[in-house]
């Protein structure tokens, strides 16, 4: 299980759009082909797994499914099945939110979420972003790639959920 080696942001083409990146990991592809995130795996993990994400209905998830700037699904070769995913929201020039960043609990403990967030901020064309996300329990996860807890410049309200 090698870490693949570094890439440059990938070059828009003469219509301005961006290569798809895929990178093998082991017996994993992540690839940021928004096409080819599996739409209802997505759902059943936030919906059943994620604390965060519970109190969105399916057409909320695909909405932001279709919105997100990037996403990134990881995928295993062998059974062809999306197994981790991450979503990004940008504003394409300086900052970008991480969002819903998970890996299958049945292949965890093998470097997929690690390697999913380097493959989402440091491999394609946020690699020079101001990055922002909300962890209850994943902080060590995000400190090696340089995100700290916000000094006092940082105001935030907090989110109003509609009731269900």
């Amino acid at each position: 299980m090698g870490r693949p080696p570094d890439l440059t942001d990938p070059a828009p083409d003469d219509a301005g759009t961006v290569a798809s990146v895929v990178i093998d990991y082991d017996v994993y592809e992540l690839d940021d082909d928004p096409a080819r995130v599996d739409r209802d795996a997505l759902w059943a993990f936030l919906s059943e797994e994620a604390y965060w994400a519970r109190w969105r209905t399916k057409a909320d998830v695909d909405h932001q499914l279709t919105l997100a700037w990037r996403v990134v699904g990881v995928y295993s070769v062998v059974e062809g099945r999306m197994v981790g995913f991450a979503r990004a929201v940008s504003d394409g020039v300086a900052f970008a939110y991480l969002a819903d960043l998970y890996i299958a609990s049945e292949v965890r403990g093998r470097g997929l979420a690690k390697e999913l967030v380097r493959v989402m901020i440091e491999q394609g064309p946020g690699v020079s972003f101001r990055w922002a996300l909300h962890t209850a329990d994943a902080h060590g996860l995000y400190e090696p790639f340089g995100f700290t807890r916000p000094d006092q410049t940082y105001l935030e309200r907090p989110a109003r959920h509609r009731s269900t």
